[in-house]
């Protein structure tokens, strides 16, 4: 169901490593300017993925600048939490600690079920295989909850 951009969108998972970067690397692509978009993990523990980093490439966006960030530190960097019109959760830990800090905000929480691609695959091909399917998730998401791109494609 396509629905209108919200001025300004959070994307979280575990550890800002994986998914929730690949969420706003794609939607910054995709609408431009024409959202704000951050991301953030329930921890701050792992550097951005070398394969989210590759898969990302092949569509034109660029990820190997990301630092990743957990909400407390999101906070101290000076985003707070409230000035964002959507978050969407990208794992179930993440979906509990943005209900959990938004209970005294009027803020709309979704929960996209999207792949964990780590771990999975044997070979840099098999593992490529399965960060390009969470990568092609998140686009998908994307692109049906808030149509089509605005933003020329490659």
């Amino acid at each position: 169901m396509t629905q209108d951009l919200p001025g300004s969108v959070l994307f979280c998972c575990d550890h800002n490593a994986v998914r929730s970067p690949m969420a706003e690397g794609i939607m910054k692509k995709l609408y431009g300017m024409d959202t704000y978009v951050q991301s953030v993990g329930v921890k701050n523990d792992l550097e951005i993925d070398g394969f989210s980093i590759a898969v990302c490439q092949e569509m034109d966006v660029e990820l190997s600048r990301h630092r990743s960030r957990s909400f407390d530190e999101m906070e101290q960097w000076g985003d707070d939490l409230s000035s964002f019109d959507l978050v969407i959760a990208l794992s179930p830990a993440s979906q509990r600690r943005a209900l959990e800090l938004t209970r005294v905000f009027h803020l709309d929480v979704e929960y996209w079920p999207i792949l964990d691609p780590t771990g999975l695959g044997e070979t840099r091909d098999a593992k490529l295989t399965q960060f390009r399917a969470a990568r092609d998730q998140i686009i998908g998401r994307i692109t049906d909850r808030f149509g089509a791109p605005t933003q020329p494609q490659i």
